[in-house]
């Protein structure tokens, strides 16, 4: 079983125009944590755009998109007593994703406004809500050693609430030997912990995802090929995803290169890397090798990145499923 633990948050996602970016002065291309008064301007920017709602959030977004694939996976995190956080746990059943969502009265459940512009650049905008309350006493002991793997992202680090909630789950994983997966997630929240993150990959971490921007800041380079030699020097498993140029995996210190698959021209990357992160994972819990894991990460993340939002319908993922019995795979 693989166990996650993050911010479950209900994604709106919204089409927009260069000039609304501008307007709202918004930094392209990256997440920033807003309050209330933010997310009622963009709310109303969403009532004249063309908008779709779904369940999202990293974590999730990889946990789901495990479930999918026949993955037997859980997902714990903190919810309000709402019409949307009811929304998401329907969702997870329906999917047949554990649930340990813990629900608080005190905070609404957590959104992202989504601003997708023509070049199909995300542009994230979250209010945390309930997320911010997840606390230590939320974590399920058993669950987490029973896993296979723990998977978490560098979102968990915003409240000192979450940080203790993560670290009690590292320690029962490293008790039990539970594989730990950790996703950085967001430029800016490798920026803000730039120094933690460091620490966490070498001492608690054995596999770790980055894009490019987040090994950059993580290692002040530019060249994410070294960026991935530096961090697989902290843990056994390190990928920096390269963009349309692919990916690089250093296992056990040896580097190898993975082709990217699929479009040149994206229809939208909201979740890629989290999907990408479902796909290596997948691989590596049917017993793959490092190199196969990482081309299933990159069939899935070239799949997820030709339509809209982060999760695949059922029929795609039943074609993904049969693709990846049948071996066919392994020729595209």
């Amino acid at each position: 079983m693989i166990y996650g633990i993050g911010n479950p948050l209900i994604d709106i996602i919204v089409s927009v125009e260069e000039n609304d970016i501008t307007a709202l002065g918004i930094h392209k291309g990256t997440m920033a944590l807003i309050g209330p008064q933010r997310m009622e301007e963009l709310m109303l920017l969403s009532k004249e755009r063309k908008t779709t709602y779904s369940c999202g959030g990293s974590c999730p977004n990889t946990i789901i998109a495990l479930a999918s694939l026949g993955v037997t996976t859980t997902l714990a995190g903190k919810i309000g007593n709402d019409e949307n956080g009811r929304m998401y746990q329907q969702r997870l059943k329906e999917l047949g994703v554990g649930d340990q969502l813990v629900t608080t009265d005190k905070e609404m459940t957590g959104s992202t406004v989504i601003l997708i512009t023509p070049d199909s650049e995300r542009s994230m905008n979250t209010f945390l809500g309930a997320n911010r309350l997840y606390e230590m006493s939320d974590v399920d002991e058993k669950t987490v050693a029973e896993a296979s793997f723990f998977h978490f992202t560098g979102y968990m680090w915003d409240t000192k609430s979450q940080q203790g909630a993560i670290k009690k789950a590292l320690g029962i994983a490293k008790a039990n030997n539970t594989v730990v997966s950790f996703d950085l997630a967001d430029p800016f929240a490798v920026g803000r912990y730039r120094e933690p993150f460091l620490n966490l990959i070498e001492q608690d971490c054995d596999i770790v995802f980055a894009n490019r921007e987040e090994a950059r800041i993580l290692f002040d380079n530019y060249d994410p090929y070294e960026c991935c030699r530096s961090m697989g020097k902290l843990c056994r498993t390190a990928i920096v995803k390269n963009g349309k140029k692919g990916s690089y995996v250093c296992h056990e210190g040896k580097i190898i290169n993975i082709p990217v698959k699929g479009p040149v021209v994206p229809t939208d990357t909201t979740g890629a890397g989290d999907v990408y992160a479902a796909g290596f994972l997948y691989g590596l819990y049917h017993g793959y090798s490092t190199r196969n894991s990482g081309t299933i990460a990159s069939i899935l993340a070239g799949e997820i990145i030709t339509q809209r939002g982060a999760q695949f319908s059922k029929e795609k993922a039943k074609e993904l499923r049969d693709l990846f019995a049948s071996g066919d795979w392994k020729t595209l």
